[in-house]
């Protein structure tokens, strides 16, 4: 049974039958399959891009610095590096709102495509002006990515398995960023290549693993979920029946529970109404999280290679030996942790991991003003740090994907990104940059602090106005717009 639409109201807008679907149900009820373990190998791989790129243009930044065409200074990597975020910032908001209304797999070639296109353009750059261009560039493929991929493998991964994984996902922006930590150290080996090629060719890995995933994309259905809110039942049907086949799924042995729903298309004021009327304590929620993971890893993470230069003298070729067991631990914390998110609560976790990432960081600044710790005790301090802000900063994500409706999840995402990142995340990495170049501890360590501060808050936050998103369906956290039932 498909939606059909009937004779068109006073403002335009045309009226569809009323239709019960149980295709919800029925993706939630799935275990593990080989269709999941393609999902996240398919769409996973925009945090391994993410994490590839933005270690990437720390790890050169030495080499971006001597390199005879660039030739940049402190202040230029901290505004390219911000540059990249205005670009992410950009690209989710508008393919955030295409994806939600052309669908979630149309954007994915779009979105990679772009990302491709401008991170092989890179490697050409001639001055800072193209360099700045060509990364901005880059973010608004990343940037589109995020809300197209995320609101993708929340629709298709089952509810009980939906924590873990889209932590993991998130999480494997750490993957990326060692192998382009490692591909750092190899390229930029003395003697290896001549001085101004192993920064250009660094940015090809990028574009290289992007190519292949292209093909892998080709094999990833449209969400059934999305399919069903836009009038198009009978191809979520047929998507469905496909997932339950690749998954060895029995048809049920009674009836499964059903929703009803009505396609209406969804609008600005829509949204609007739903984040700041439906939904205002989510809203607010939402924003603290996304604000306070921004700050931390934006101003922190994008000016490691710069704090490790200056204060501790470490060699270009030698600063990606220190960011390996740095991403180590951020890849470990959401893969380890992320279990508990669904067998714990969210509540509880998303509390613990922001509290505990505040305190750790207050605590490593102090050592780092001290002078108390070298560059490999400063490597593992973060490293045992950002073991739970990477849990925290994922469960951002999750939390702004489970808590809105479907209709407008991906831009709901983009949203919450964007004025997350705008708050906490674009002028950090400029910041910082130069409270680097002033060479004085006690300022950087007011930066750090100040970080701590704002996850201790967001820690608050969540004790009270956290959402029990936990093995529930989504339908069930967020009523669809187009429900009638």
């Amino acid at each position: 049974m498909d939606f059909q639409p009937r004779d068109r109201g006073a403002d335009g807008a045309a009226n569809a039958a009323l239709v019960e679907t149980d295709i919800p149900t029925r993706l939630d009820r799935l275990s593990w399959g080989r269709f999941h373990t393609l999902v996240i190998a398919a769409l996973g791989i925009t945090w391994i891009l993410d994490g590839l790129e933005v270690t990437l243009a720390g790890s050169v930044s030495g080499a971006l610095k001597s390199s005879p065409a660039l030739h940049l200074g402190d202040a230029q990597i901290g505004l390219s590096a911000s540059l990249y975020i205005v670009g992410a910032v950009t690209g989710a908001l508008a393919f955030g709102a295409l994806a939600d209304r052309f669908g979630r797999r149309r954007l994915f070639s779009w979105t990679l495509g772009l990302y491709l296109v401008s991170t092989a353009l890179t490697a050409f750059s001639a001055d800072f002006a193209s360099f700045a261009v060509f990364r901005m560039l880059t973010g608004a493929g990343i940037g589109g990515e995020y809300a197209a991929i995320n609101s993708a493998i929340q629709e298709l991964i089952p509810a009980r398995y939906r924590g873990r994984t889209d932590l993991a996902v998130n999480g494997s922006f750490w993957v990326g960023a060692a192998l382009g930590a490692g591909g750092a150290v190899f390229l930029l080996a003395p003697g290896r290549l001549p001085p101004d090629m192993g920064w250009r060719v660094a940015f090809g890995i990028g574009a290289t693993l992007g190519l292949a995933i292209l093909v892998l994309r080709r094999y990833i259905p449209e969400s059934p979920r999305w399919l069903m809110t836009h009038g198009r039942l009978a191809e979520a049907e047929r998507v469905t029946l496909d997932i339950e086949r690749q998954c060895g799924a029995s048809a049920p042995a009674m009836p499964l529970p059903r929703i009803q729903l009505q396609a209406r298309r969804v609008g600005l004021v829509d949204v609007a109404r739903t984040l700041f009327r439906t939904y205002p304590r989510r809203s607010l929620f939402a924003l603290v999280l996304m604000a306070a993971q921004a700050f931390f890893y934006n101003a922190i993470f994008f000016t490691y290679a710069l704090v490790l230069g200056r204060f501790y003298q470490v060699p270009d070729d030698r600063i990606g030996w220190y960011i390996l067991p740095f991403a180590a631990g951020n890849f470990l914390g959401p893969l380890l942790l992320g279990p508990l998110f669904d067998i714990v609560g969210r509540k509880a976790l998303i509390a613990s991991t922001y509290a505990a990432s505040g305190l750790l960081l207050a605590g490593t600044a102090l050592l780092f003003v001290d002078g108390t710790l070298d560059a490999t005790g400063l490597t593992a301090a973060w490293s045992v740090v950002f073991f739970f802000a990477s849990a925290a900063a994922s469960s951002a994500y999750l939390t702004v994907g489970e808590s809105f409706p479907l209709e407008m999840r991906a831009l709901a995402i983009a949203v919450f990104y964007a004025l997350g990142t705008a708050l906490g995340g674009v002028a950090g990495p400029w910041v910082f940059a130069g409270l680097i170049g002033s060479g004085e501890r006690g300022a950087i360590g007011r930066g750090y602090a100040f970080g701590a501060a704002l996850m201790l808050v967001a820690a608050a936050v969540t004790l009270r106005l956290g959402i029990a998103a936990e093995r529930r369906s989504l339908e069930d956290v967020a009523r669809p717009l187009s429900s009638a039932g």
